[in-house]
């Protein structure tokens, strides 16, 4: 177990280096540690401090999520939201979205599968949030379709933006449809007679597998069953607007730590509306396929989206990398906190969530 997690972290350690690398391969070091010199670190602790209000409200939009299944104090919220955020910074895979369910099992006996719907439930919250708020930004951006160029190994123009945009909104409404399917009780339980007509024809066809096509068709009619439970937050409208106004005030606020951080940054002024297309953009391009702690890829979409707004490439990428490292830095930390706090032992935490897939009824 332990040398699993080892291999993770040397993969993630070597991807993020190579990364880096493509980055900065073109970048004077001179010019780039010259900028960040210039920089007032003092604004790091307020914009620190906004990042970790932002997962306060994490916190407490899961809480509310799970209130129909149970009633999670704060800090059993606050303590695998940040784990899990930790554990995606500093490894391959995202395996830190696997962290909290298999944490909400330990815990309080949540099936995995009812704990990763309410993490889907929140993934859809966000997708949708930042969907939008793309609509209001890209449609208000003059220039956008000229710039073009090859952003520290990574090409980037306004197609690739909005390609990312695309997968992201189809990825939205596949959740959207599997959240509304299972959600309302006639479908789900038309899809769960389908399952059982198919386990039936299957085994008239094949008699012989009669035992494991029924432990099949079980697992799967209980997995359904899980992940309505762990949606059952769509059928209560105040929770539901709650997580809605929740998610608004958790981007709006890390789109003000950018402004934050900005104050002492040399030749980085924007305006909050013009910090939140910087941001937007940037969650786009870390969409694509990435690395732990999304290195490069969020230079390259720093870069490129402050170059819309005429900042200079020396200029945008000592900002984005600084404002990276403030943004990611605190997450880890707290996170290790965290699982201190809460004597987790993420050597055990990571196997389990690796092995969490198959591991579906409680």
């Amino acid at each position: 177990m332990q040398k699993k997690l080892l291999i993770s972290l040397a993969i993630g350690g070597v991807i993020s280096a190579l990364t880096l690398h493509l980055a900065f391969r073109n970048v004077p070091l001179a010019d780039l540690l010259a900028y960040l010199r210039t920089i007032n670190y003092w604004w790091i602790f307020p914009t620190v401090g906004i990042i970790a209000i932002t997962f306060v409200l994490r916190a407490l939009r899961w809480k509310i999520i799970l209130k129909g299944i149970c009633d999670v104090p704060f800090w059993q919220a606050f303590h695998p939201t940040m784990i899990g955020f930790m554990m995606n910074c500093v490894l391959p895979g995202r395996v830190g979205e696997l962290a909290r369910p298999a944490l909400l099992k330990q815990k309080r006996g949540v099936p995995i599968t009812t704990g990763l719907a309410t993490i889907a439930a929140e993934r859809t919250f966000d997708l949708f949030i930042l969907i939008g708020l793309f609509a209001l930004m890209f449609s208000s951006i003059s220039g956008l379709s000229g710039i073009e160029g090859n952003y520290f190994g990574i090409q980037l123009n306004s197609r690739t933006v909005q390609s990312a945009a695309s997968g992201m909104i189809r990825l939205s409404i596949g959740l959207l449809l599997i959240i509304a399917l299972l959600s309302v009780g006639l479908t789900r339980r038309i899809i769960k007679g389908l399952i059982t007509k198919v386990g039936q024809l299957i085994d008239r066809m094949i008699p012989r597998c009669h035992r494991l096509n029924q432990r099949i068709i079980g697992l799967c009619l209980g997995i359904i069953d899980n992940v309505a439970i762990g949606l059952s937050l769509v059928r209560n409208p105040v929770q539901l607007l709650s997580c809605i106004g929740m998610t608004l005030f958790i981007w709006a606020l890390t789109a003000l730590s950018y402004v934050i951080f900005a104050m002492g940054c040399p030749g980085i002024s924007l305006s909050l509306l013009e910090f939140t297309t910087v941001m937007v953009i940037i969650c786009f391009v870390i969409a694509l396929p990435s690395v732990p702690g999304f290195w490069g890829l969020w230079e390259a979409g720093g870069v490129f989206a402050l170059s819309i707004f005429g900042i200079t490439e020396k200029d945008a990428l000592g900002f984005t990398l600084a404002n990276h490292a403030t943004q990611i830095f605190p997450v880890i930390g707290i996170g290790l906190i965290s699982a201190l706090i809460t004597s987790v032992n993420i050597l055990q935490l990571s196997s389990t969530g690796s092995a969490a897939k198959p591991q579906l009824t409680p």
